[in-house]
Formats: structure tokens, C-alpha cells, sequence
């Protein structure tokens, strides 16, 4: 049963993931997504998303190996519990550095877990 529920979690990384891949399109222009308040909130609900994703996936197998999965979890309890003090420069460099390599890793996850 374990399996099915983290196959589940990382599917839903996944799609959130693939999600803030459209929400910012292929220009990645920092001025449209700082000017777009509707914008900077689906990619924040979709971090929290994946954040919670990884919560539950580390309480049923902690060994799982997603690099910074603490760090994840720890940005989602920011975006929500600091709602007021999430700096759009840092959730920007994590969307454009950090979230290619996430997709590369669940990707793989993935694959073992078939």
C-alpha cells in the first residue's frame, strides 16, 4: 500500500512541476512573473504542493533519496507560514535553478518504482 501512496506523491510532484513549466513558459522573463500576481501564486501553490508531496512521501519511506528533500519541505512550510515575507527573487532562483533538477530526480524515481 506504501508504494501505491508514494507513486501517487511523486506523480503529483510531477505534474506540479510540469505545471509551473507552463505557468512560466518557455521565455522564463522574471518582469512577467514579478508583474503577475495571479502568476507568482499558482507557481507558490504548486511549490507548496510538492512540498507537501515530499512531507508525506519522507514520513512513509525516509530513506527516498530526493536530494534537499528537508530543504523542499522547509520552503513549503515558508511559502505558507510566511505568506507575507516570500521574497519573488528566491522563489525565482529556486523555480529556474533548483526545480530542473527535481524533475530529473522524481523522473527517475519514477522509473525505479514502476
Amino acid at each position: 500500500m506504501q508504494h501505491k501512496k508514494i507513486a501517487k506523491y511523486l506523480l503529483d510532484i510531477k505534474e506540479s512541476i510540469f505545471s509551473i513549466e507552463d505557468y512560466i513558459s518557455d521565455d522564463k522573463d522574471f518582469n512577467k512573473y514579478i508583474s503577475n500576481k495571479i502568476l507568482k501564486r499558482a507557481v507558490e501553490r504548486e511549490l507548496e504542493i510538492i512540498g507537501e508531496a515530499i512531507n508525506r512521501i519522507l514520513k512513509l519511506d525516509e530513506n527516498i533519496e530526493i536530494k534537499n528533500a528537508r530543504r523542499i519541505v522547509d520552503l513549503r512550510n515558508w511559502v505558507i507560514h510566511s505568506y507575507d515575507s516570500v521574497d519573488d527573487y528566491i522563489i525565482w532562483g529556486i523555480v529556474i535553478n533548483h526545480l530542473p533538477k527535481l524533475k530529473e530526480e522524481i523522473l527517475r524515481i519514477l522509473e525505479i518504482h514502476k
